[in-house]
């Protein structure tokens, strides 16, 4: 199980920081990875983060947000920064290892 948390309504310029805390898989081996969907949209990747700690990010994203985990806590964390009207989505945590997880969705909404 993916317990998501952390959305909410910012203006842009702002800040959010998204939790992922997982259960009931070996965290420290999977692939972690964030996913986002805007209505009328496809869920698309945002970042991804490996058991290593290797970081893949969307190229509209890059350099403002930050994915990271805490194999002790189960938990992967997207830190957004500098948040835009167009990252207005709901947020999907994901897990991958021989079978694909995904968590609840948490909104995020950016004001202008």
């Amino acid at each position: 199980q993916l317990q998501a948390s952390g959305g909410g309504l910012v203006q842009a310029g702002g800040s959010l920081r998204l939790s992922c805390e997982a259960s009931g898989i070996i965290f420290s081996l999977h692939v972690m990875g964030w996913y986002r969907q805007a209505p009328g949209k496809q869920r698309e990747s945002v970042a991804s983060i490996t058991s290593g700690g290797g970081t893949n990010y969307a190229d509209s994203v890059k350099g403002r947000f930050t994915i990271s985990r805490d194999n002790a806590k189960n938990t992967v964390y997207l830190q957004m920064n500098s948040l835009k009207p167009e990252d207005t989505a709901v947020y999907y945590c994901r897990a991958q290892n021989t079978r694909i997880w995904w968590g609840q969705g948490t909104q995020v909404t950016v004001s202008s």
